[in-house]
Formats: structure tokens, C-alpha cells, sequence
């Protein structure tokens, strides 16, 4: 009788080892190709170009504005289209210049709104 008992709990403990099994393999998997990952994108990052700081700032120093609190920015920032960066001018003509631009818009003040 108590033969018989001890194999119901071997069986029963295989039966849980066996359907762990699908479950472990899945984490192991997902380790696996995260550390994959995490390497790849190590490698990647090592390999890439440093570029100096500063070395996108394409336009002259005329075209460059301070403001505070925002920083530097370039273009003409009275233009609707203006993107307000020091990276970039805007969408229209990202490359300038600004001076005689065919998109040009002023860019509409919420305070100079005439009241009827």
C-alpha cells in the first residue's frame, strides 16, 4: 500500500516537472535574445560615428538668435513656419535661408486681435 502511494506522488511530481517544462524553455528563450539584443545594440552604439558637438550648426552666426529661457535659435522666428530649434529652421526651407523665402508668413499674434 504504501508502495502504491509513493508512486502516485512520483507521477503526479512528473506531471508538474513536465508541464513546467513549455514554461522554462519560454523564459530561457526570452533571455536569451534579450541579451542578444542588449548586445547587438551595445555593438551598434560602439560602431556609430561620434560627431563633434556643434558640427550640424550649418548656419552663419548672423542667423542665430539667443532667447532666454529657449535658447539659441536660428531663422526667422517672426515666421509662421519657424520650428523654434537650433538644429533646424523650419519645415517649408529647412536649409535657409530666410532672407527673401517665397513661403514666408507672419506668424499670427493672439494679442493683436481686433475686437468688433
Amino acid at each position: 500500500m504504501l508502495k502504491r502511494g509513493k508512486k502516485k506522488v512520483l507521477k503526479t511530481l512528473l506531471v508538474i516537472a513536465v508541464g513546467f517544462l513549455p514554461s522554462l524553455f519560454s523564459l530561457w528563450a526570452i533571455r536569451k535574445t534579450r541579451s542578444r539584443a542588449r548586445l547587438r545594440m551595445r555593438q551598434a552604439a560602439m560602431n556609430f560615428p561620434r560627431m563633434r558637438q556643434g558640427e550640424n550648426f550649418t548656419s552663419p552666426e548672423g542667423d542665430r538668435y539667443y532667447l532666454e529661457g529657449v535658447g539659441y535659435l536660428i531663422g526667422d522666428i517672426s515666421c509662421k513656419f519657424n520650428a523654434r530649434s537650433g538644429y533646424i529652421r523650419c519645415a517649408v526651407n529647412p536649409d535657409g535661408p530666410c532672407n527673401g523665402c517665397r513661403h514666408y508668413e507672419p506668424k499670427e499674434l493672439i494679442g493683436n486681435e481686433k475686437k468688433a
